[in-house]
């Protein structure tokens, strides 16, 4: 593990957890292409997550204090018997969907293991095809982005709706981000509503993502570079907080469709050079 590695892996993972192309997609790309995997990448994997998690505390804060704080309220309705569902603010409400949308990850947990082997497969192919699907859902979304619903009109149904897109998104190549902001937009969520939805469901993911990567990181016991690991964090979260901005802009500038032609293109891309690999049997290696 060196530097320069580690600032490249942290730029592609800064950019890439919040502009909706698919951060494990393209990691997953640049350790195929160029080698740069190993047992040390685990633990580097583990702090570039959490600079990303920083990234999303930090351009949310207000949103997330606010929410922090409704919290505290719920708690003291429930215990003096003055809670009721009908009568949710905004974000009380919000709090509720997210809590459902991130209670839908839990049936994909047991299939963790066929996540891992799709991401750590000698083959991209795999990846190629999800970055199509990821680019269709991403065109869809873009055409059909009319709504107008803001955190109080938040459906259950919408929350289970994202939390399954969200579920998906565990497959290398298909967006997180860009699969719950689609997924939003097309459940009618107005486009500001669709992009906070999205960021702040994604730190229970991220976090706990983060959580089971440093469990096995610690199990398998490897040396690591902790100037490498600090540096990739500070490069993560700056990185990070810039691209949650550029989401935000792009999207709400209607200029969305780029990353639906990013990742169509890259798909085929992909698919294309797998296919190359696979009549060849000689791997595709760029030299970093």
């Amino acid at each position: 593990m060196d530097i320069l590695n580690t600032i490249v892996q942290a730029i592609i993972q800064g950019l890439t957890e919040f502009l909706p192309v698919s951060s494990s997609g393209h990691l997953s790309l640049y350790q195929h292409f160029t080698g740069k995997s190993g047992e040390g990448a685990l633990m580097l994997s583990v702090f570039l997550h959490m600079g990303t998690l920083l990234a999303v505390i930090i351009a949310f804060r207000d949103t997330i204090w606010a929410l922090i704080k409704e919290l505290g309220a719920l708690i003291r309705d429930v215990f003096k018997g003055r809670f009721k569902w009908k009568e949710m603010n905004g974000e009380r409400r919000l709090i509720f969907m997210l809590i459902f949308s991130t209670a839908v990850l839990i049936p994909f947990y047991f299939f963790k293991d066929f996540f891992e082997g799709v991401s750590e497969d000698s083959s991209v192919m795999v990846e190629g095809f999800c970055f199509l699907y990821t680019s269709l859902i991403l065109f869809l979304s873009d055409r059909f982005c009319n709504g107008k619903k803001v955190p109080k009109d938040i459906t259950v149904k919408d929350s289970l709706v994202v939390g399954a897109f969200q579920g998906v998104a565990l497959l290398p190549g298909v967006s997180r981000s860009g699969s719950t902001i689609s997924s939003g937009l097309l459940c009618g969520f107005s486009r500001d509503t669709a992009v906070r939805y999205a960021f702040i469901l994604g730190i229970p993911a991220i976090f706990g993502g983060g959580l089971l990567e440093a469990a096995d990181a610690v199990k398998s016991n490897v040396s690591f570079d902790p100037l490498c690991l600090v540096v990739g964090f500070v490069v993560a979260a700056i990185v990070g907080l810039l691209s949650i901005k550029m989401v935000s802009w792009l999207l709400k500038s209607n200029k969305f469709k780029i990353f639906a032609i990013y990742t169509l293109v890259l798909g085929l891309a992909v698919i294309g050079v797998s296919i190359y690999e696979v009549v060849t049997g000689e791997p595709v290696v760029i030299n970093i």
